[in-house]
């Protein structure tokens, strides 16, 4: 073989070995996806801190249609407004600004759709608060029947829903009372269509006593008048995950899961054990939590390992637990202090924000 045969072939094994490296780290960033650890020009958009940000907030509360009064802290009557000027800085980026007019055009004609709880609809009005701000003279048609909601933005054909459902498995009634079946979704064929689908549970799991809606579980052993709520969570999560595998198609629909809100009534979770979070006014510093992740977070990440199909984690856990001062508390429209929400405008912003992010 001639000299320059033999550099042919040097080169040649060379490239081979880019490309299985290549190909490896493609599958790396598959499966840091599953956790939620996408990398943007290697970048972690979820380890950061809060930083005070002048051009903030996104909108104005009383200039969105959207928003539900117990999400509407100003209106309400909340004195301070520190809350509202905080953005989220990644350690090593900067994530895009939001533009809800180049949103629109990206999506036009599709449907987007959040599925879950109270958090999923408190994200929903977030995002059609930010779309509304950046287009507002864009004709829109709100709509509210039962479980299902939609704003729909006419001039752009898109349409944003949200699906309440805060166990994403099936609550039916049976002869023995209601029953929380662990191994049943037949909401699922409405969710099926969407070209984006953004899933979300937890805070209903833990509910017990009189705030519980179900009066036995049902998983592949029989009925139960209780079970340990993250065993039950993670049967409840591993049916949803089947569901993923089973009924949506990667090129036509992405799914992402919001991600565990954490709450924020316990002050010794951050060093103040006498306080919940009513007048916390600004964010702890830093970008760690002293009490750690909550359990649900180890149980929605070991579900998330399982699933075939790609499913993009919202890793917003630790970031929202930083934002002890964004709830609601007294400033919602229940009583006591609402420390499981957030105000809008607020925290909810900033998901949507990594939501775009991760989109682009």
């Amino acid at each position: 073989m001639g000299v320059k045969s033999q550099i042919l072939a040097v080169l040649f094994q060379v490239m081979l070995l880019f490309l299985h490296e290549a190909l490896a780290q493609e599958h790396y960033y598959n499966l840091t996806r599953l956790r939620g650890r996408k990398q943007v020009s290697g970048c972690n958009l979820f380890q950061g801190n809060w930083v005070v940000d002048d051009s903030y907030p996104l909108y104005d509360s009383s200039s969105c249609p959207f928003i539900d009064a117990e999400f509407n802290c100003q209106k309400n009557g909340r004195p301070d407004k520190q809350y509202l000027k905080y953005s989220w800085q990644p350690d090593s980026c900067n994530i895009p600004r939001f533009n809800g007019a180049d949103f629109l055009g990206r999506w036009r004609g599709k449907k987007i759709m959040f599925v879950g709880d109270s958090l999923s609809l408190n994200m929903w009005e977030s995002l059609a608060c930010m779309i509304h701000a950046s287009v507002p003279d864009a004709k829109t048609k709100f709509v509210r029947t039962g479980s299902l909601s939609s704003v729909n933005f006419l001039d752009y054909g898109v349409s944003v829903y949200v699906y309440r459902t805060p166990y994403l498995v099936d609550m039916v009634r049976e002869s023995v009372g209601t029953v929380l079946n662990l191994n049943s979704i037949r909401a699922g064929d409405t969710w099926k269509g969407m070209d984006m689908l953004v899933f979300n549970s937890w805070h209903w799991w833990t509910h017990t006593g009189k705030s519980q809606p179900w009066d036995y579980i049902r998983d592949e052993q029989g009925l139960h008048s209780d079970m340990n709520r993250l065993d039950a969570y993670y049967k409840g999560l591993t049916t949803w995950a089947r569901w993923v595998d089973s009924s949506v198609d990667p090129s036509q629909t992405k799914v992402f899961f919001q991600g565990i809100s954490p709450t924020h009534y316990e002050g010794r979770e951050w060093n103040q054990p006498k306080r919940n979070c009513y007048g916390e006014a600004e964010p702890l510093s830093g970008s760690t939590y002293p009490a750690g992740a909550p359990p649900a977070v180890a149980v929605l990440n070991k579900v998330l390992s399982t699933i075939k199909k790609p499913v993009y984690l919202l890793d917003i856990t630790t970031l929202s637990q930083l934002r002890k001062d964004a709830h609601p508390s007294a400033y919602g429209t229940g009583s006591g202090s609402d420390c499981s929400h957030w105000c809008l405008p607020g925290l909810p912003d900033t998901w949507n924000q990594l939501l775009y992010a991760a989109l682009l």
